[in-house]
């Protein structure tokens, strides 16, 4: 059985982390998904796999929608952990965003851009 959960410890919270993310980090895109990476490197050191996600304001001024599209990415991560860390590494900061003013009619797409995301990374 796989380990499925989505502890504090892999949230990516802390300011430092985000900005430094930011700043070294690289982008991927997949339709309406956008990544951005940042693999432990011998000059840079992660000391722990951190994952966060984001929705902006610009796209969904409800905040409703924001946390629907939230909870439906975190969902994407909790249940395909195993493929996101054989694609991108076991210690990786990464925070995913939905860049589309559209709402996903159902998880299952959100769930197949998320796959394709990361299988383009493997190869």
């Amino acid at each position: 059985m796989t380990n499925s959960k989505y502890p504090r410890a892999e949230k990516l919270k802390k300011n430092t982390e985000i900005s430094l993310l930011f700043e070294k980090g690289r982008w991927r895109t997949s339709g309406n998904l956008r990544i951005i990476i940042l693999k432990d490197k011998p000059n840079l050191s992660v000391e722990t796999a951190r994952f966060g996600v984001s929705v902006s304001k610009r796209y969904f001024k409800r905040a409703v929608h924001r946390n629907r599209i939230k909870r439906l990415l975190r969902e994407c991560y909790r249940l395909n952990k195993d493929l996101f860390r054989q694609a991108f590494g076991e210690k990786t900061m990464a925070m995913l965003f939905w860049v589309s003013s559209e709402m996903p009619p159902k998880f299952q797409d959100v769930e197949a851009q998320f796959i394709k995301l990361c299988e383009a990374q493997k190869k």
